[in-house]
């Protein structure tokens, strides 16, 4: 062979040597994210979500990719959006901002692994039991909706001389039902009516509203559900301009102008289910992790809200408060 194609076939085989070890490397893995809520109003839980994976190992963007789906609170585009994640193949499925995600996610796929972040999922038939998940699903679970009517205890507490009070509610959530039962209950206990106004849509948001001024109710408690929180500044906004004393379930409501939020850590919620996916895509099986109960729970008040109502608020509750914005 002489030396001027010896070179040259050195050189070509230099430059292919490269391309073919980095064909062979493995692809990174892609964990498809789908959420009834809105990216607006998911940055701190989905801080909290990276936060669990970068503690099993994992950097979104370094050797891991995050593919998202946002239901915006719209639940009837969730079975498309799981559909469309399945189908691009991800390793593991993240289901969270409540049921919907969960049951949608569980019915696209029975062979991905799925980490949710919803309600009770033994109910929604998702999994056998929270120590022994089975099947392709497990995550974590915050206790919202079960906590309603204390919600409901502290507005009293706050507000105790208002004739009526109001509550926000979803009828498509799939925990509606109990969540109006629980708040009636509750109702009676404290010895004040209750007007409920639905809302699943923007519209009907909007209608909500109008009725809650129609029925000149004094106070409002807005339930546990992912529609309501992908609008959160616009119903913090109603309860401002009409000076109305309001409850809501995250702190993150407080933070942003809410008068007061009782509820789950939802931020350790999301932490615990980005470990999981972690380790699942370390080789654990979902049927061998047990559901995580969410065990932090934040009782806010937002003093500067209650200044601009116009709104003592009892030294019993500020004692009992686990933050105070001032």
């Amino acid at each position: 062979m002489k030396r001027r194609e010896f070179i040259t076939l050195i050189g070509g085989a230099a430059v292919a040597w490269p391309l073919a070890a980095r064909a062979q490397q493995p692809a990174m893995p892609v964990i498809g994210f789908l959420s009834s809520r809105s990216p607006e109003d998911s940055v701190y839980v989905l801080d909290a979500f990276r936060q669990g994976l970068r503690e099993t190992g994992f950097v979104d963007g370094h050797n891991i990719s995050i593919e998202f789906r946002w239901a915006r609170g719209q639940y009837q585009q969730l079975p498309a959006l799981a559909a469309d994640l399945v189908s691009r193949r991800v390793a593991v499925l993240a289901a969270v901002g409540g049921d919907p995600s969960g049951i949608a996610a569980k019915q696209a796929t029975s062979t991905i692994p799925i980490v949710f972040v919803m309600g009770d999922p033994v109910k929604a038939g998702l999994v056998k039991s929270f120590n022994r998940p089975g099947g392709n699903v497990t995550g974590s679970v915050p206790l919202t909706t079960e906590t309603e009517p204390k919600r409901l205890g502290f507005l009293h507490e706050l507000v105790p001389g208002v004739r009526l009070i109001g509550a926000l509610l979803n009828p498509n959530y799939p925990t509606a039902a109990s969540q109006l039962q629980d708040l009636e209950q509750a109702a009676r206990t404290i010895g004040k009516p209750l007007f409920v106004a639905k809302a699943s849509d923007d519209a009907e948001l909007n209608a909500a509203f109008a009725s809650l001024l129609q029925q000149r109710v004094g106070a409002l408690l807005v339930t546990s559900d992912p529609y309501f929180d992908s609008r959160r500044d616009w119903i913090i906004a109603f309860a401002a301009q009409n000076r109305l004393p309001a409850v809501y379930s995250f702190r993150e409501y407080a933070v942003a102008g809410g008068l007061v939020s009782y509820g789950p850590s939802v931020t350790e919620a999301y932490r615990n289910s980005g470990i999981y996916a972690g380790r699942i895509l370390k080789g654990a099986k979902p049927a061998d992790l047990p559901v995580v109960l969410a065990t932090k729970f934040d009782f806010v008040i937002n003093l500067k809200t209650a200044k601009a109502l116009g709104l003592e608020v009892p030294p019993t509750l500020l004692a009992r408060a686990d933050e105070v914005i001032e």
